[in-house]
């Protein structure tokens, strides 16, 4: 087979990723596998590393981290088949070494690392949506309000990772996150009203157990909007429990619905993220839309 190109996050899973370097290399070279590894020394480098493999010729990406080292490689894949005109954005191999890892779990890539690169010699594919919110790529979700600031919460938080890192978050969270006025229009609809969060799912899964867009589907063309209405802190801990199961679908205090774009807008500074990397922390607007079966994905 061709020659893929990995990129690895060291940071990733609390330098998890780091670890299992070795594990990665002596795991491709078992199965004959030619490879060229490079590793990431900063935020977003993992970007233009994608974009440069793929103007390099190196047909086969693979992202070693979680999450955000995934979305980071999804960006540069799309930027560079933008650059070329290509109408997907390359294929893209995932191996799980990260905190949370949604979008691949979701998506069926394997979990365990052997298995991975098996799938990945194999080379067996399905094409999946891509969003966009403000020119910057998403392949699971993107989140305004509480949200994104449980993610800030988890970047403070060093020596725990998965569900019970985001659990934490979040009660760290709720002690300050004020609930302020925004005004989300979709296709069909509008609200104006104080909101604690506005989730848009490209994946059903976010923060590694939390199902807030329970029906989502990463091939359907289009993009799961959830918008919580603002709630006193006792009845944001009763939803929890509901939003980890997926089984909030009739809770009043979250509307559910499926749409193709999305606009944000608030007088309050909002923060927000992207895949679980914090892209803002000071928004006013953002756009959101979808482009479907754009990002080919190894499974």
């Amino acid at each position: 087979m061709d020659t893929i190109k990995v990129i690895l996050n060291p940071y990733a899973g609390r330098w998890l990723a780091e670890r299992s370097r070795g594990a990665i290399e002596r795991a491709l070279t078992s199965l004959d596998i030619p490879f060229v590894l490079e590793v990431t020394s900063k935020p977003n480098a993992a970007i233009e590393m994608a974009r440069r493999a793929s103007h390099d010729g190196f047909r086969v990406v693979v992202a070693a981290g979680g999450d955000g080292t995934v979305s980071e490689v999804v960006n540069g894949l799309a930027l560079a088949a933008d650059d070329m005109g290509k109408a997907t954005a390359g294929v893209l191999g995932v191996l799980q070494v990260g905190s949370a890892n949604d979008m691949a779990e979701i998506a069926g890539v394997p979990n365990q690392l052997m298995a991975a690169c098996e799938a990945i010699k194999r080379g067996r594919t399905r094409l999946i949506d891509l969003g966009v919110v403000n020119g910057r790529y998403f392949d699971n979700n993107v989140g305004a309000g509480f949200e994104a600031q449980v993610t800030i919460e988890s970047r403070k938080i060093k020596r725990l990772r998965g569900t019970l890192l985001y659990l934490i978050a979040v009660i760290r969270a709720l002690a300050h996150y004020p609930s302020p006025v925004m005004r989300v229009t979709w296709n069909e609809g509008e609200v104006t009203r104080p909101l604690l969060m506005v989730s848009v799912g490209n994946g059903r899964r976010t923060g590694g157990g939390f199902f807030v867009t329970p029906d989502a589907i990463q091939d359907d063309g289009l993009l799961d909007l959830g918008v919580a209405n603002a709630l006193p802190r006792l009845q944001i801990l009763k939803l929890l429990p509901k939003v980890m199961r997926g089984t909030h679908k009739n809770d009043p205090a979250i509307m559910l619905t499926r749409t193709t774009h999305v606009t944000v807008e608030s007088d309050y500074p909002l923060p927000v993220h992207a895949d679980g990397e914090v892209i803002y922390t000071d928004a006013k607007r953002l756009d959101i839309s979808i482009q479907p079966a754009r990002l080919e994905l190894i499974v």
